[in-house]
């Protein structure tokens, strides 16, 4: 596959974090899947995004180079210079840990070993939101491949040099929201995240302001839409707005995960949310840092099967 290279026009911008900024690892978060394609990571350590700002639909190539420290970005389209404004955020500088102490041994060590991690924020709220709707009460396999779906049936080639890639953009909340219910049963989405996407994305407008305000602020709006909880808000935020204290309440492996890291067994929601509280205002670093420290659980236990929407004949 022909790659796009630093020949082909666009803007550009150079940037030096004031820590060793491992591009990859900050952005993986925001790709649903190795398929993902709105988001490219490429061998060579750069990663391509499609994305919908406010000035327009863009495309964004980031460059790590950890021998000088600086971070290179490249955008193409009407929303470029808004792409490279907000690299920076993307990247994780508005993600301040300072005054984070580790109360587990286990969050301490994942500490140790991943020192300059940041928690990054696309400051783009439906980006994050429709992907998350998808993979409520489904498969990870599932939700991934009904993203992809949605984009390439439905999206549209991401501007610049990306034709090889087939880096694409998410469709439009317009478009979403008229996709007709037997074509949401094409993409294997339930009846119930496709009326909750169809409710959201004709909100767009006032849910893209959530990304102004608090996490507590922004927790409290994005659930006022009827089918978005505690977990499709924490995953949103998390994302979007780079919040450091949300915790996916609710996820079907995340208790157990931080459970076996700090305590050496399954725990419920309820006593993850007792475990991490001394963390508060930064509950979800704490969380990810004690499985990034603690003990794995072992592979057992019941597996979500995929359901079936479409008649069989």
């Amino acid at each position: 596959m022909a790659h796009p290279t630093s020949a082909d026009a666009g803007h550009s911008r150079t940037w030096v974090p004031g820590w060793p900024c491992a591009v990859g690892q900050v952005l993986r978060p925001q790709r649903r899947g190795a398929g993902d394609p709105t988001q490219k990571h490429l061998d060579d350590g750069r990663v391509w995004r499609a994305m919908r700002t406010p000035l327009g639909p863009a495309s964004l190539c980031i460059e790590g180079r950890p021998s000088s420290g600086e971070v290179l970005g490249r955008a193409w389209g009407p929303g470029a210079e808004w792409a490279l404004d907000r690299l920076p955020g993307l990247l994780g500088a508005d993600d301040d840990p300072t005054g984070f102490e580790a109360h587990h041994p286990q969050v301490a060590e994942g500490l140790k070993r991943h020192p300059h991690w940041r928690i990054g924020g696309t400051g783009l709220v439906m980006e994050s939101l429709v992907p998350s709707i998808l993979e409520q009460k489904v498969t990870g396999k599932q939700a991934f491949g009904s993203f992809r779906e949605l984009v390439r049936r439905h999206g549209e080639p991401a501007p610049g040099p990306v034709a090889a890639l087939r880096l694409m953009l998410q469709p439009t909340p317009e478009v979403i929201a008229a996709i007709p219910s037997w074509e949401w049963l094409r993409l294997g989405v339930q009846p119930a995240q496709s009326r909750t996407m169809v409710t959201a994305c004709r909100l767009a407008s006032s849910l893209e302001r959530v990304g102004q305000v608090s996490g507590e602020e922004a927790d409290r709006r994005l659930r006022t839409v009827r089918g978005i909880g505690v977990w499709t808000s924490a995953e949103v935020r998390q994302r979007a707005l780079g919040d450091a204290d949300a915790v996916s309440f609710g996820d079907y492996h995340l208790a157990n995960w931080v459970g076996w890291a700090l305590v050496g067994h399954d725990i419920t929601d309820d006593e993850m949310a007792e475990l991490l509280e001394p963390y508060r205002p930064q509950r979800g670093r704490a969380a990810m840092l004690a499985i990034a420290g603690g003990q794995s659980r072992p592979r057992r236990g019941p597996r979500m099967s995929i359901p079936t929407h479409l008649p069989t004949h």
